[in-house]
């Protein structure tokens, strides 16, 4: 088990180095009761009220809250289906769920319920989220919402780590079972978008992007992270629009090699 403080580190680590607004939040599925920490927020409990996932989550970014969710505190059922908490309903699996607001057919609600991500039945009984830099847990893994060019930061940092690129499965809906239940799987990195529920009701912006971090994927992420800054790389973005502007030494001499004059560059950065 890695220290705690070694996750507090890393929290105050990303949201320093992607100049992030609201806190990167470590996530854990829970196996039982007694892996849900003291001090969180339990909402039909604490806040005597259910609450959705994505609300959870905004709370633990925005607020600074530990907020763990069982199947008794969720307000949105996706989750439920989607984190193996519940059987899913037939009529859910037979296209109720999208049509006929957002798919054109049953069938289109039908393919697209029976290919949401689901994680295995009766493994987990919920989950729970804190800011990364506060957490009290060990986490199974870590969410940025971010913006344009933090999520480019992050993409150069998981490339940087082994050249490949983050490939990720993107869909208009249950963005919290899309995000957790790719991760879980994969072990990798993942980029969602926000749903509905999370723009609509937890208050994710426009200009918001999920990216997600496999806890066995964060120690290289942030020393990709860490050496792109140490490189002029990180953030904020240096603009300019300069023409001829200076290239770095590879982009030189590549384009030499094919062809390109790259003599009369006279600007500099």
């Amino acid at each position: 088990m890695t220290d705690i403080a070694y996750y507090k580190k890393q929290g105050r680590d990303l949201t320093r180095l992607l100049l992030a607004n609201s806190f990167p939040i470590a996530v854990k599925m829970l196996r039982s009761a007694n892996e849900i920490p003291e001090n969180a927020v339990r909402p039909i409990k604490d806040l005597k009220h259910h609450i959705a996932v994505c609300q959870g989550f905004a709370m633990s970014r925005r607020e600074g809250k530990t907020v763990a969710s069982l199947k008794e505190d969720m307000w949105c059922f996706e989750p439920v289906v989607g984190f193996g908490l519940a059987e899913p309903p037939v009529r859910f699996l037979e296209g109720h769920n999208r049509y006929p607001m957002t798919a054109k057919t049953l069938q289109a609600g039908k393919t697209w319920a029976r290919n949401m991500p689901r994680l295995p039945m009766n493994t987990y009984i919920g989950v729970v989220s804190s800011p990364l830099e506060k957490v009290e847990f060990e986490p199974d893994l870590v969410i940025v919402y971010c913006d344009n060019a933090q999520l480019t930061q992050l993409l150069m940092a998981a490339n940087w780590i082994d050249g490949h690129d983050v490939e990720s499965r993107l869909s208009a809906h249950a963005a919290c079972v899309y995000t957790i239940a790719t991760l879980l799987e994969k072990q990798n990195f993942s980029v969602c978008a926000p749903c509905q529920g999370d723009h609509r009701r937890a208050l994710a912006q426009d200009n918001e992007i999920i990216f997600g971090i496999s806890i066995n994927k964060l120690s290289a992420l942030m020393e990709a992270l860490n050496v792109l800054d140490k490189n002029a790389l990180g953030l904020p973005v240096k603009f300019t629009m300069a023409l001829e502007y200076e290239l770095e030494p590879s982009y030189a001499e590549f384009g030499a090699e094919l062809g390109i004059n790259t003599s009369s560059n006279k600007t500099k950065k």
